[in-house]
């Protein structure tokens, strides 16, 4: 097949274009700009671009197809002459489903730990050499892309985004899926640029359960009062398999995870990852693995890019990132790494950085989401609300909306630098979170620094 991508340097995107050039097919693809790691992993494969921008007469007959990106616009020429010509176009989603149609579809949603739990699987799967489909939101040792499609295997495993599907299709990407087996992990209020109401977000989550094939079953955690309540009330024919976080206790630094054969130390923490690992375990079990099998393989489990990563480690210090902007990621995040080191005084540092995190209505949303951190700190840049067109946000209403008192706040990079550098790190933890760059922050000066 011969495919043209409209926006190829989006992470998926690109992630995309080199599964169908590993699988064969002809693939050329135009964007505006493309950034690393995107720019060099195109490149190697020669689907880089020669010149940046939008080319129309990219687009012809001969093509069997066009992805479009969530990145282009609904007036972009590639895809004007698309439609003009009759060219069949799908969205990111839509391709997927063509790809997997035949196959057993294994579908991991919720607003946050999605991520993980899909990595979780995919690790278990190819500990125990079970090839599947696949398509994850992070980079994962042990694998060269984050979407590897094939004609042969029966399963693929799908992170469910809700975020919208492209600029022409404002669906939900995991509405798209149709899985035969999902799972739902839990359900927190975000992207309020597309999903201006709570009840309006929680809609989308009714829909995917619904969509679900006849027949087909549906994890949830059972934790999570919302979750629980889509799915209870779903009037689906399907299995619905709850499950909640397992017994764990912290020792020395090391958490214990309570099996069959008695406590077993883990690499990944925190209540909302052991939350996490419940659920990857039923999906597993769904799929053939057994229990031993799957205690055996998430052992040596380390978690997701970005997700809660260790990036040094000194005597007494140790710091982590992690890619929680959400409140309800955040105040996890925060609660997990003061368990796992209660004796450390915990530095946690939050960039507002998203749409919604520069809402006033939602601002209130992070109400007590540091407050299981000693010293908590939020950087924001106001360029960066202005660059989306919002009104201002001053400190104050940050503030006021985490209601803490002690509460340091910092609009500009400079400054923010200063101040992790002039950290004493003596018997402490720093958590940088963000799905953003902490203002141009030098992540290779931090590791030095803790780690002397």
């Amino acid at each position: 097949m011969q495919i043209h991508f409209i926006a190829i340097g989006g992470s998926a995107m690109h992630n995309l274009a080199l599964a169908l050039h590993h699988k064969g097919y002809t693939i050329t693809g135009s964007d505006d700009v493309i950034f690393e790691p995107s720019k060099t992993r195109l490149a190697n494969k020669g689907l880089l671009p020669d010149t940046f921008g939008w080319f129309p007469e990219e687009v012809h007959t001969d093509l069997d197809a066009v992805i479009l990106g969530m990145h282009a616009k609904a007036d972009n020429p590639e895809l004007l002459k698309a439609q003009e010509l009759g060219v069949t176009i799908y969205s990111y989603p839509e391709f997927l489903y063509e790809q997997s149609k035949n196959k057993t579809r294994v579908v991991i949603g919720g607003s946050h730990g999605k991520t993980t739990i899909t990595s979780m699987i995919l690790h278990v799967l190819n500990y125990h050499d079970r090839p599947v489909d696949y398509m994850v939101g992070a980079q994962l040792d042990g694998f060269d892309r984050m979407v590897h499609l094939t004609d042969e295997n029966d399963f693929i495993v799908l992170e469910g985004d809700e975020y919208l599907s492209s600029p022409i299709d404002r669906r939900p990407k995991f509405h798209l899926y149709r899985p035969n087996i999902a799972l739902l992990s839990g359900i927190a209020w975000d992207h309020i640029n597309v999903f201006p109401t709570f009840e309006n977000y929680v809609d989308q989550f009714r829909i995917f359960v619904d969509s679900i094939v006849k027949g087909g079953s549906i994890t949830y955690n059972i934790e999570d009062l919302e979750v629980q309540k889509v799915v209870e009330a779903s009037e689906n024919s399907i299995r619905k398999l709850p499950y909640q976080t397992p017994e764990y206790r912290v020792e020395d630094g090391e958490t214990l995870l309570e099996t069959p054969e008695g406590p077993m130390p883990i690499e990944v923490f925190g209540k909302h990852n052991l939350n996490n690992l419940a659920g990857a375990k039923w999906i597993c079990q769904n799929m053939g693995v057994d229990e031993d099998d799957f205690y055996e393989s998430i052992a040596s489990f380390k978690g997701a890019s970005k997700r809660l990563e260790k990036i040094a480690e000194g005597k007494t210090s140790v710091a982590y990132k992690d890619f929680a902007h959400s409140p309800s990621k955040v105040a996890a995040t925060t609660k997990a790494v003061k368990e796992q080191y209660p004796d450390r005084t915990l530095i946690a540092c939050l960039e507002l950085h998203t749409y919604s995190s520069f809402n006033p209505e939602f601002l209130k949303e992070y109400k007590g989401a540091l407050d299981a951190a000693d010293v908590a700190v939020v950087f924001y840049l106001p360029e960066s609300v202005a660059i989306k067109k919002l009104a201002a946000v001053s400190p104050e209403q940050i503030s006021s909306a985490f209601e803490r008192n002690d509460l340091q706040i910092h609009t500009d990079a400079a400054a923010f630098k200063d101040y992790v550098f002039d950290q004493d790190f003596e018997n402490s933890v720093l958590l940088l979170m963000s799905s953003g760059n902490y203002g141009g922050l030098d992540l290779e000066e931090v590791k030095e620094r803790i780690a002397s």
